[in-house]
């Protein structure tokens, strides 16, 4: 039991500290005028990142991008962050600022699509078939799960909705490494603090010091869409430009490389 305890103290240790960083947001002070500042979910990081780049011939510089939690950011972005594009891993985070009138309505769309994922540590003999009567809990053992934080990360909301599902989610409750955005808990399993953790398949794609050992089926969460849109308060002329950059070939093909399902049209 002290072994356990311990090994839940360092997970939610790591996790805060990689959450810390990822998680700066933009102060007024630090945003660039003459760059688009791009808010945008952490599962993004990778394939935006290279994006921005491939994109910023196309815009005329580089965007400003702030990778945390879907969550963290709309709050940030209600509380008057100056970001120009919201990016959210899930509907809900883009209808709470839409409900708000804190999104252009014209701009919003549905940009790609995603799966999640059960991962170990790349060393891991682990195996797992994700179905009812599983024992998702005897895999775990003494370690913890690592996912988002089940009330507002929607990694963690696709999680917690999909354990449910397949029955799991009362024998894995109590084992919950929890952290503040997708990347925070991948960070967990890749460092060996957590045993197994619920992330996007993209995020898998990204740390090689994991391997998939499970998919959960689609049909036990809802949907996993990444909206896109302008926000209200966007001051940037450049911003039109960076939405219609998302949309080139280029892009499709970084995010494709990424795992990412792109919904979007694709447009020169």
């Amino acid at each position: 039991m002290a072994r356990a305890t311990r090994t839940g103290l360092k997970a939610m240790m790591a996790a805060g500290a990689l959450s810390a960083l990822l998680m700066a947001p933009v102060s007024t002070a630090q945003a660039d005028d003459s760059q688009v500042v791009v808010f945008a979910a952490a599962s993004l990081k990778n394939a935006l990142d290279a994006i921005n780049t491939a994109c910023e011939a196309y815009v005329g510089e580089a965007a400003k991008i702030s990778y945390a939690s879907s969550s963290a950011l709309a709050k940030q972005i209600e509380e008057g962050a100056p970001a120009d594009v919201f990016i959210s891993a899930d509907l809900d985070w883009m209808k709470y600022l839409s409900d708000k009138n804190l999104i252009n309505a014209a701009t919003e769309e549905q940009l790609l699509g995603n799966r999640i994922v059960l991962v170990a540590p790349k060393d891991s003999t682990a195996e797992a078939k994700l179905e009812k009567g599983f024992d998702l809990a005897g895999l775990i053992g003494e370690g913890r799960l690592a996912m988002g934080d089940v009330q507002a990360v929607p990694a963690g909301k696709y999680g917690k909705a999909a354990l449910e599902a397949l029955d799991m989610w009362g024998s894995v409750e109590g084992k919950l490494a929890q952290a503040e955005n997708v990347r925070a808990a991948l960070k967990l399993v890749a460092t060996g603090e957590a045993a197994a953790g619920i992330v996007y398949a993209t995020d898998a794609v990204a740390e090689p010091e994991v391997k998939v050992i499970g998919t959960f089926p689609e049909e036990t969460h809802a949907p996993i869409i990444y909206p896109v849109a302008q926000t209200a308060e966007s001051k940037d002329a450049d911003t039109p430009a960076f939405l219609k950059c998302l949309h080139t070939e280029k892009a499709r093909k970084l995010f494709e490389e990424q795992g990412f399902t792109v919904l979007a049209p694709v447009s020169n």
